[in-house]
């Protein structure tokens, strides 16, 4: 299959080096006027002026899909969220806003642990459909590409079922990453043994999740309340001795040193940060990992302190941003949302914040060779707007202003 999308007002090709993108490199979206993109089963032929596009052999006979006035980009990369948890957690909600502690909301049958219970419970079957809804979703409001993490079951049984069912359900239509994070919290049987939990996990789940090919990634959340820093970094050691990519949940609610020892070890990411200093940021500047933000849990929790996009940003660190969908303190699929936040509330420009959700999510998830650009010999994933200037789309805040997602070839009207 050909298709042609053509008469684009603005054609964001994202065009730049090979490598993530920092300082004044975000702000380049690759601009193209009356923009042009061809592809055929699946790939990027060409991608730029309509002028030269539209001559190639390969766009005579191909499908068309008309972007006149509007603005084409490419696909959003959500590189962190807690896609399959069972259940809302709707009761949570609205004692956090009549004012309870997490503490209060624990005590109550609430918090990381309900999701536990309800992952644990549920089939794989009623655990798809869930999925698959929110899949759709994601689709519509332009995510492209995702990573999703287990993590809400932590026992063997359900962490394999979760990921497994990732398994089933990446292309179909969006390309999952999967992330093992077997260390989310304390599971309840090991309540007051983390030490022994932790080498549990890596003895026995990480070396047969290796083996099954079920991760691409391993992540650990280091917080209070959650893994000290000792014991992440024998975790992510061993992760990293068995060949999987590392990610860990940083510097979110106390600062513990995580975002450093992210770069010490080389992950691929370092998520959060709400709660970085100059010396994490300095690190993160100097590294290649990358530095990614996830202001919907701010917001959903009503919280002030966002992650410094605009210290890291100015310091030199390539920042991506995601959703950190997730049933507790992030419960958004819209990557629209996350700009509007990025923009409003951390100060990032509109150019810097859709580099940060495209490209630099890409290089997050280490498949920067295949997504996140519009370029000859990447996957033709793109969206078209409901805008004729790319500015509009973190302006029009809690709207969906995708007109059209092409996954590969296959466009899904919103």
């Amino acid at each position: 299959m050909t298709t042609l999308v053509r008469g684009a007002s603005q054609l964001l090709t994202l065009r730049g080096d090979r490598g993530p993108r920092r300082g004044a490199a975000l702000r380049d979206l690759g601009i193209v006027e009356n923009g042009a993109v061809l592809i055929k089963d699946g790939v990027i032929v060409d991608a730029g002026p309509a002028h030269r596009v539209e001559k190639l052999p390969a766009a005579r006979d191909a499908c068309e899909v008309k972007a006149t006035g509007r603005v084409v980009m490419p696909g959003f990369v959500d590189s962190h969220t807690h896609l399959i948890f069972g259940r809302p957690r709707l009761t949570d909600y609205e004692m956090r806003l009549a004012g309870a502690s997490y503490g209060e909301i624990a005590a109550a049958g609430g918090g990381i642990l309900s999701s536990v219970q309800a992952v644990r419970r549920m089939s794989a079957a009623q655990l798809r459909v869930q999925a698959r809804a929110h899949i759709e979703a994601m689709a519509l409001h332009g995510t492209t590409t995702l990573e999703a993490k287990s993590g809400y079951a932590l026992d063997e049984a359900g962490e394999l079922k979760t990921l497994h069912l990732l398994a089933k359900l990446n292309g179909d239509p969006l390309d999952i990453v999967p992330t093992y994070l077997g260390a989310h919290i304390v599971p309840p049987e090991y309540s007051g043994r983390a030490d022994y939990y932790i080498d549990w996990v890596a003895a026995n789940m990480m070396v047969g999740i290796a083996r099954r090919k079920l991760a691409r990634f391993v992540d650990i959340y280091c917080d209070d309340g959650a893994f000290t820093l000792d014991q992440s970094r024998r975790y992510l050691e061993n992760a990293r001795r068995l060949g999987f990519g590392l990610k860990i949940h940083a510097e979110q609610f106390a600062r513990t040193g995580a975002a450093q020892l992210a770069v010490e070890l080389e992950a691929a990411s370092a998520d959060h940060l709400e709660q970085a200093g100059a010396e994490d940021i300095r690190a993160l500047a100097q590294s290649n990992t990358i530095a990614t933000l996830l202001p919907g849990s701010v917001f959903h929790l009503g919280l002030r302190a966002y992650a410094p996009a605009r210290a890291l940003i100015e310091a030199g660190a390539a920042v991506a941003l995601a959703t950190d969908f997730n049933p507790g303190t992030s419960p958004t699929y819209s990557m629209q949302m996350i700009l509007s936040l990025a923009c409003t509330e951390m100060r990032m420009t509109p150019a810097e914040a859709i580099t940060a959700a495209t490209i630099n999510g890409a290089h997050a998830l280490r498949c920067a060779d295949r997504v996140g650009s519009l370029e000859p010999g990447k996957q033709g994933d793109l969206l078209v707007l409901n805008a004729s200037d790319y500015r509009e789309l973190p302006y029009y805040f809690g709207t969906n202003n995708v007109r059209t997602t092409i996954k590969t070839s296959c466009p899904k009207p919103s």
